[in-house]
């Protein structure tokens, strides 16, 4: 299925009788050009893009900083809004990552809870957006009362270099959540995101293993990702053990409330997102919300989860397993943690 697009078929076509030797020699680019169209478009959407346009988003405060030992006044707010009490402030806590291991079903299940506010979208500050400032930043959050917590979640943040010293620099205190997946399945849905909007990608196999039969391509985002180990080292430099939370992508499925009940934990929240608030959805293949925030209808996550993965050669997805053991088991170690994907 995702082998079978590619460029090729009817490139000939543009070659016309006594088209002569400048034709013949031309011809061979056009199979050239399409390659490489799909490929850019490929990159396009499997790699961070530009940060969002500065008209799509709340514009910077002029005002400087609250201090964090007080509470404005709502009769003068330092960031104006239309409606609502309380104070924008940075967040205290984040879900870094990582990309296709449940980010999105965890911030969705842990906005049921009244002290969590979270921002919906994803505003790529600390891996896109860096040079905004942090007044524009803060001027992002939603206004929180005392005793609630800011959250965001940017799943890109996790493999970004420069993400644990601007975070780190921005608070030392800051709670970081990592929600992690097999790395075998989570580079094919990352492949499977990808090929939806990608019609003509490549193979899996032809971009997982160099020419398509050599060793594993470390160079390509959805097999680095998985790279758990290398990447939290980087944030170890900055962050304790203490301040990072790992979230098993497979038991957020099997056993949403128990993973839920550790988040909460973690954030210092009382336990009210419970076994109630979920049913599983056998058609969807994981657990929804009885109950939506502000609906009284049970809801689950878009058609973009959940969706079917391509077909893998059994031969390259031992490939991989392979690969990826000694990583897992060194982050096995430093988290302490055995995720059981070995």
């Amino acid at each position: 299925m995702a082998g079978s697009g590619g460029p090729g078929g009817g490139a000939g076509s543009s070659q016309g009788a006594g088209g002569g030797p400048g034709a013949m020699l031309r011809a061979p680019r056009a199979p050239l050009l399409f390659a490489a169209l799909v490929l850019g478009v490929y990159f396009l959407c499997a790699f961070p893009g530009r940060c969002p346009l500065a008209g799509r988003v709340p514009a910077p405060a002029p005002a400087p900083a609250e201090p964090p030992s007080f509470a404005r006044s709502p009769a003068a707010p330092s960031l104006p809004v239309a409606s609502g009490s309380g104070r924008r402030r940075f967040p205290q806590a984040l879900i870094v990552g990582v990309k296709k291991g449940g980010t999105r079903a965890l911030l969705e299940f842990l906005r049921l809870h009244p002290d969590v506010r979270a921002l919906g979208s994803e505003p790529h500050f600390f891996d896109r957006c860096y040079e905004r400032g942090l007044a524009w930043y803060r001027s992002l959050m939603p206004r929180t009362l005392d005793g609630q917590i800011t959250l965001e979640k940017t799943p890109s943040y996790f493999v970004t270099r420069e993400a644990p010293r601007r975070i780190h620099a921005m608070s030392p205190d800051t709670k970081l959540i990592v929600v992690v997946r097999n790395p075998v399945t989570r580079a094919i849905s990352d492949y499977a995101q990808t090929l939806s909007k990608t019609p003509g990608l490549p193979s899996f196999r032809a971009l997982a293993l160099r020419r398509g039969l050599g060793p594993v391509d470390t160079a390509w985002s959805a097999v680095r990702i998985g790279l758990y180990a290398q990447h939290l080292a980087r944030w170890l430099r900055f962050f304790p053990l203490s301040r990072l939370l790992f979230v098993s992508g497979e038991r957020l499925v099997s056993d949403p409330a128990a993973e839920l009940g550790r988040v909460q934990d973690f954030l210092g929240l009382q336990r009210v997102v419970t076994d109630k608030h979920f049913y599983f959805n056998a058609t969807k293949g994981f657990p929804c919300l009885k109950k939506a925030q502000g609906s009284g209808r049970p809801r689950c996550l878009g058609k973009s989860k959940g969706r079917p993965h391509p077909r893998v050669p059994k031969a390259v997805v031992q490939r991989l397993r392979a690969f990826y053991r000694p990583f897992n088991l060194k982050f096995y170690q430093m988290t302490g943690q055995d995720f059981g994907w070995d």
